[in-house]
């Protein structure tokens, strides 16, 4: 009994000897409860929601006011002709479309069913399915409100990209980009300072081997095994789940090493800041948990606190989860794509080129 508490005192010993294992256990996990407190939130609201509106009526634009009221619909004009609509969508800039035909106005006021068409982004199935049911709901409070009839105004849905509303089609991809996302962070960071701590790190480092050449001699095993398991998560739930694939292979595996650069940096910066395996592990995985909340994974962007939705630019999973399932769900390419992909470039760019300087400043 004395050798197991003189274990226990030393454990604790060592623990609070090491600042970076204090400022893992006590700061990361209130950070984290204040981030995803925030950020993880089921309800759909603020749908971005374009408007079509042909007849420009009183009655049509009551209407469009009264989906726009609350915090539900956020209606804006797209610049985009409605027989391309199907490219805001893409481009993430609108999820619901409202079509208002010519006549609606008249046709309510002879006392005649009027239909408006809504067009929702199938590929998130709940949300969509929210918010057809909050637009059902809107639109029957107008129809008993404003014109005291039964059913004046009928909605006509169009469900796009998902039209079998099956969840997995859009988990899947997301599935897709944190798998690439965790095995690339953990094994780059765990295993660098895996070689410090056993020090054959020290040992490499002395020979005419140049940091060039052992950076990329780490990094593209990791690169490779990335590749590995997001085409077996593809294989899968191509194979497996029947998830329809829509846009192009080539577009898809070229933006992943892309974004690989990103995975690949943040995993050796973590190796320049730790020195055990056990705090590389508890540093990835801090990263790891605010890049997945914070992605759109879980919860739309579009739910969160403005402040969080601020926050979700500094994190590069978020650019690279919409191309996942833009590609795969909705068949984008680079000309929808273009300011994710943008983004995506900067963020690999600065954060592998700063991690390399770091570890070659540090093993100099």
């Amino acid at each position: 009994m004395r050798t197991v508490l003189a274990l226990i005192k030393k454990e604790f010993l060592q623990v609070f000897r090491d600042r970076n294992m204090l400022r893992v256990i006590l700061v990361m996990p209130l950070i984290q409860l204040l981030v995803l407190g925030y950020a993880v939130d089921t309800d759909v609201k603020r749908i971005a929601t374009a408007v079509y509106d042909f007849d420009r009526s009183r009655l049509s634009r009551e209407y469009i006011r009264s989906l726009s009221a609350g915090d539900y619909f956020t209606t804006g004009v797209s610049d985009i002709s409605v027989l391309d609509l199907d490219k805001d969508f893409k481009e993430n800039r609108y999820n619901v479309a409202l079509v208002i035909p010519k006549d609606f106005g008249q046709n309510i006021e002879r006392g005649q069913a009027s239909p408006a068409a809504l067009v929702v982004d199938g590929s998130n199935a709940n949300s969509a399915g929210i918010a057809l049911g909050y637009a059902s709901l809107i639109t029957a409070q107008f129809n008993r409100n404003a014109m005291g009839l039964t059913q004046p105004i009928s909605i006509r849905q169009k469900l796009l990209y998902n039209p079998e509303a099956e969840s997995v089609y859009y988990m899947v991809p997301g599935i897709v980009a944190l798998l690439l996302t965790m095995i690339t962070l953990m094994l780059t960071s765990m295993a660098i300072v895996r070689e410090r701590e056993q020090g054959t790190l020290e040992q490499v480092m002395v020979t005419p081997i140049s940091t060039p050449a052992f950076i990329m001699g780490k990094t593209i095993p990791f690169a490779i095994l990335g590749y590995v398991e997001m085409s077996l998560a593809l294989a899968i739930g191509i194979l497996w789940f029947g998830i329809p694939f829509a846009g192009s292979w080539a577009l898809l595996y070229g933006l992943s090493l892309i974004f690989l650069f990103t995975t690949l940096g943040v995993g050796m910066f973590i190796s320049t800041i730790t020195s055990t395996q056990q705090q590389a592990m508890f540093f990835a995985w801090f990263f790891s948990i605010f890049a997945i909340m914070t992605s759109g994974f879980f919860a739309p962007i579009e739910n969160m606190p403005q402040v969080v939705q601020y926050m979700t630019y500094l994190n590069p999973l978020r650019f690279f989860m919409r191309i996942v399932r833009g590609i795969m769900m909705k068949g984008a390419g680079v000309d929808t794509l273009y300011r994710d992909i943008i983004a995506m470039v900067i963020y690999s760019s600065v954060i592998f080129s700063f991690a390399w300087m770091r570890f070659s400043k540090r093993h100099k």
